[in-house]
């Protein structure tokens, strides 16, 4: 029996919060190397007030092809998982306060070793995290760890998934569950017309009704529009391949800045 637990770190304060959660998803050195810092800075600046901060993976199961193409991306710009914690770690000692999950797969991280992972994103300045290949039967170890650690979990919540397993999932999650819109890779959902909305509503409404926590609502968010909807009906809205898009042709880590800030301007207008 898995018991609720929450932890205390800049994400279990937030949820404790009033605040609904406006969440940014970054690929780490993308577009160009050097880009990472500048981008995390201008995201706090924006008002993003939860960063998910990507794990470059050669075969990232739940991601289309924007954030596919991304990962390539960051791995020849050199984002190693090392890497990706000393970004943190510098951010961190240059005053970056955001709430930082790192997303990503679960290879990567048993290759690295489990608890040496832990030990050292803790020691960096993570928050938590979400490993979608990961499932929340199989995470009890990793899920015990990380706990103890007072590092959050977040796991999913799929259209299909029943009341039952809603309720479970969200004891799972130490703050906060992520509720996929549709079921699909990132990037590649449309929410597009009044039966996808009306879908999506009913989804979200049977997910408010089994949770205790807070639970946020990512895949295929691309507007202004879009944010505000799920606003209403949620505690949070996920932008993850609109962002990426948004930045992608930037040639310096300061036009990532610039493009950074420019798209959350819109985005929040």
């Amino acid at each position: 029996m898995i018991s609720e637990v929450q932890v205390e770190n800049r994400i279990s304060r937030l949820c404790q919060s009033e605040n609904k959660l406006l969440v940014a998803y970054l690929m780490p050195e993308f577009p160009v190397a050097g880009a990472t810092l500048p981008a995390l800075f201008a995201l706090e600046q924006s008002g993003v007030n939860v960063i998910e901060l990507g794990m470059p993976h050669s075969d990232p199961l739940a991601d289309g092809r924007t954030i596919q193409e991304a990962a390539q991306v960051a791995i020849k710009n050199g984002a190693t998982l090392k890497k990706v914690l000393a970004l943190v770690q510098e951010a961190r000692a240059k005053g970056l306060n955001t709430a930082l999950i790192l997303m990503g797969y679960i290879n990567p991280i048993l290759r690295y070793g489990m608890k040496a992972f832990l030990d050292d994103a803790k020691a960096a300045g993570v928050d938590g995290f979400i490993i979608p290949d990961l499932p929340p039967e199989e995470a009890d170890a990793f899920r015990h760890e990380a706990i103890a650690r007072h590092l959050s979990m977040t796991f999913l919540i799929s259209p299909v998934s029943s009341p039952e397993r809603i309720a479970e999932i969200d004891k799972r999650s130490t703050d906060f569950s992520y509720c996929l819109a549709v079921n699909a890779t990132t990037g590649t959902a449309k929410l597009s017309n009044k039966n996808t909305y009306s879908e999506l509503e009913a989804y979200l409404e049977r997910v408010r009704a089994n949770v205790s926590k807070k639970f946020v609502v990512g895949f295929g968010i691309k507007e202004r529009e879009q944010v505000a909807w799920i606003l209403e009906r949620a505690d949070g809205a996920v932008i993850g391949s609109a962002y990426l898009n948004a930045i992608a042709s930037a040639q310096t880590p300061d036009e990532v800045a610039q493009k950074t800030q420019g798209f959350w301007l819109r985005l929040r207008m």
